[in-house]
Parts: structure tokens; C-alpha cells; sequence
């Protein structure tokens, strides 16, 4: 192949994805404006706190108890080649803390949330319920996108901090009913090894994953094609950009928050 032409390629490659950012901030700066901006519309911002908050909590449980679970009996097994089971309470409650809490439940949250969302938007689109929001004088970012948008902001950070205790709780289980730990001592060692830091941290970080997995759902659903593949492409694209996303922001969180 002719290196220009390679070349070439690269450039269009670079040049659509700096478009697709480009277009997805601003999306979300005029959401962002919407948002701060009446009318408002407390009723549609009420079921999106239902549904993304309340229904999302029985997933966001399990997923955090087994994960805590497992995370003990790792830590234990590999702890034990080094003499160095003690420290299972410690690592437990940094690794839900800090990593595996907000990312889990941001997981989670993109599969069903924005996958839901991007569905919804899509299919109304198809089926011009957004133009008929337009004919009667109403801004669809205003309607569908600000809700959701805010939603996922109050919500999933209550999110992470339940899914931190509950997988706290999980690997303290597994410890003292299975590996032996003495439970007083346990609590303790969680309770003083934690700094306010790791849960700031932490909530801030759901704050950002409930954002961008609701900018997320909403984007691909505006933006969506028509008929019946084009709502399944909507909702499979915003999936995959919301975990890609999530976990990119994760690793710019964490250097923030802990760069030495």
C-alpha cells in the first residue's frame, strides 16, 4: 500500500473521531444548559430518578456483594503466599473504594440504563413522537435529555456509595464466616484504613459514569436512524461509547485524585 494513502486513512480516521467528540461535547454542554435553564419539567425528572435509582438497585446489590466476595478470597488466597492474610479488610475496602464500586456500578448502569434510554429516544424519533414534542412547542432537549442527564447525576453516586458499603459488607462476610477473621477487628481495620479522600473519590466518579452514560443513551438516540436497525444501532453504539468512556474517565479520575 502507498504510504500517503496509509497516511491518508490515518487522517480521516483522526479527523472522525475528533468530529464525533467534538459533536458529543457539544451535546452535552447544551443539555448541561438545559438543565440549568427553565421550563422544567419535575415530573419526567421524577420517573427517570425511579428508574434509574430505585430499579437499578437490586443489579447494583448483587453485582457489588459477590464482587466484594470474591475480591476477599483472592486477596486471601494470594495473601497467604506471603504471610500476609491480615490485610484482606484493607485491600477489600480500597479496591471496592476506590476501582471496582464506581466502575462496576457504571457498568451496570450503561447496560441498563443507557442502553434504555438510547431505545426510548430512538424509537420515539421513528415514530416522529419527537417532531410532534417540537409541534407543540417543545424543546426535545429540554424534555428528554435534562432529565435523564440530571437523574443520573443525583442518582448514581448514591448508587456507588450503597454498591461500596454492600461490597464492603460482602468481602466482610466471606471473611468471617469463611477465613476466619474476627469481625470487631475486621470493621476496625476497614474503618481506619480509609481516608476521606478514596470515598470523595469515589462519588465523584459516579457523578462522571452517571453523566456520561446518560449523555451517552441520550446522543445515540437523537441521533439515531430509522426503522427497526436503525433504534438496534442506536442502542448497541451507545452502550459500547458509554463503557469505553466510562472506563477512560475512570483512569483520568484515578490519576487525578491519586497522582503522587
Amino acid at each position: 500500500m502507498n504510504p500517503l494513502d496509509l497516511l491518508a486513512r490515518l487522517g480521516r480516521l483522526v479527523m472522525s473521531v475528533m468530529a464525533s467528540f467534538g459533536r458529543v461535547t457539544l451535546f452535552t454542554l447544551d443539555a448541561v444548559s438545559h438543565i440549568l435553564r427553565p421550563p422544567y419539567y419535575p415530573r419526567e425528572l421524577g420517573v427517570t430518578l425511579l428508574n434509574i435509582g430505585w430499579l437499578s438497585l437490586p443489579v447494583v446489590g448483587l453485582t457489588a456483594i459477590f464482587t466484594g466476595g470474591a475480591l476477599a478470597l483472592q486477596i486471601y488466597a494470594g495473601g497467604a503466599r506471603f504471610n500476609a492474610e491480615a490485610v484482606v479488610p484493607q485491600i477489600v475496602a480500597i479496591g471496592m473504594v476506590r476501582e471496582l464500586g464506581p466502575v462496576l456500578v457504571g457498568l451496570m448502569i450503561a447496560a441498563r440504563v443507557t442502553s434504555s434510554i438510547a431505545a426510548e429516544i430512538a424509537t420515539m424519533k421513528v415514530t416522529e413522537q419527537i417532531d410532534a414534542l417540537v409541534t407543540l412547542s417543545t424543546h426535545p432537549m429540554k424534555y428528554l435529555t435534562a432529565p435523564r442527564v440530571l437523574a443520573a447525576l443525583i442518582t448514581v453516586p448514591m448508587l456507588v456509595g450503597i454498591g461500596d458499603i454492600i461490597g464492603i459488607m460482602g468481602g466482610y462476610t466471606v471473611a468471617v464466616q469463611n477465613l476466619g477473621f474476627n469481625a470487631a477487628a475486621y470493621l476496625q481495620n476497614t474503618v481506619d484504613f480509609l481516608e476521606t479522600r478514596d470515598v470523595v473519590s469515589s462519588l465523584v466518579k459516579g457523578a462522571v459514569f452517571g453523566v456520561i452514560a446518560a449523555v451517552m443513551g441520550c446522543y445515540y438516540g437523537m441521533n439515531s436512524g430509522r426503522g427497526a436497525q436503525g433504534v438496534g444501532r442506536a442502542t448497541k453504539g451507545s452502550v459500547e461509547a458509554a463503557a469505553v468512556l466510562i472506563l477512560a474517565a475512570n483512569f483520568v479520575l484515578t490519576g487525578v485524585f491519586f497522582s503522587i
